[in-house]
């Protein structure tokens, strides 16, 4: 199930009015990941919702990657997530015990990460589709938006691009082992540590690549901020076959929504092909956080790290929000 085309949804978002309340941090006008309400001085409320169409064969890895998929969310803002309720579309009459293997691994890595369920919905359908509602808390002094990105800003990915692509080629039969099992690691992998070491070092803006891409968040973060991001992408990771795969038209409607998305304020060098253009427009399911921060802290979440790159920076505004080289 591919999101609702970005531009498209933008568009209808753009008509709703104005809400006035002093404790909204965060809300849905500023395209973060999760909103934020103010409760107290030292409280503040992180929620976010997401559910999606089976990205896996086997079932209980599908409700893992969906928790994993809406924590993901308020790792991004910097808060710790504590309760989440479920969301299930599932047919009437189709298999009860793959309905429960879907929830026992949603909650087993729900619970991992001190998470509890308190509940959730359900609707009879067809298709099936499955996610969560995260709530969660925050110093509403410490929240990381999309929009506190600064001139001269490192920006640092934590997992690699691609798993919209291989999913594609998993339906078609035309994804090795490898990238399948390479897809389902960074799927399942939480973004927990990620966060942790973000806000012990600090990092001036963040969001995590999901259903818009790389380029599509990255376009959120430089609007939101209103400065050049450059991507080198030599440098950033893709999964393993994902270029091959492209070559092979294994896309999905979401590089075309992507696309339409970004429009005219990106700009490719001539030597960006069409395939690395296509990765990096390509929808993802729990990607990696891209985080904006200083160089010297940048270089010190590395070095914790370990997996996170470095794939560009921030610069003041050149009259194109993203530049790809």
């Amino acid at each position: 199930m591919a999101k609702l085309a970005p531009s498209d949804l933008a568009q209808v978002l753009s008509k709703l009015p104005n809400q006035e309340n002093e404790n909204v941090i965060v809300g849905f006008e500023t395209s973060d990941d999760a909103g934020v309400f103010r409760l107290n001085d030292e409280t503040a409320l992180v929620q976010t919702v997401d559910f999606f169409t089976p990205v896996a064969d086997e079932p209980e890895i599908y409700g893992q990657i969906a928790a994993i998929n809406s924590l993901n969310d308020i790792y991004a803002m910097g808060g710790k997530p504590l309760t989440a309720l479920s969301i299930v579309c599932y047919p009437q009459n189709g298999d009860w015990n793959v309905l429960g293997e879907i929830l026992l691994g949603g909650q087993k890595a729900l619970n991992a990460e001190n998470v509890v369920v308190l509940g959730g919905h359900s609707v009879d359908d067809q298709e099936i589709k499955f996610g969560y509602s995260v709530t969660g808390i925050i110093d509403p002094k410490r929240v990381i938006k999309n929009s506190g990105a600064k001139a001269g800003d490192i920006l640092v990915l934590t997992k690699p691009i691609g798993t919209g692509i291989i999913s594609t080629g998993i339906k078609f039969e035309k994804a090795s082992q490898r990238a399948k099992e390479a897809a389902l690691k960074t799927m399942t992998s939480s973004a927990r540590e990620a966060s942790k070491v973000m806000m012990d070092i600090g990092a001036n803006a963040c969001t995590d690549i999901t259903g818009f891409g790389l380029l599509g968040h990255t376009f959120e973060m430089a609007k939101a901020s209103n400065l050049t991001f450059k991507i080198d992408s030599e440098k950033v990771p893709l999964l393993p076959d994902v270029l091959s795969l492209i070559e092979q038209k294994m896309l999905t409607r979401g590089d075309r929504n992507n696309r339409v998305y970004v429009g005219e304020t990106i700009k490719f060098d001539q030597n960006v092909s069409s395939e690395m253009q296509s990765a990096l427009y390509d929808p993802q399911t729990a990607g990696g956080l891209l985080i904006s921060m200083e160089e010297t802290k940048a270089e010190s979440f590395i070095e914790k790290m370990g997996t996170a790159v470095v794939i560009g920076r921030v610069e003041s505004f050149t009259g194109k929000l993203i530049e790809v080289s």
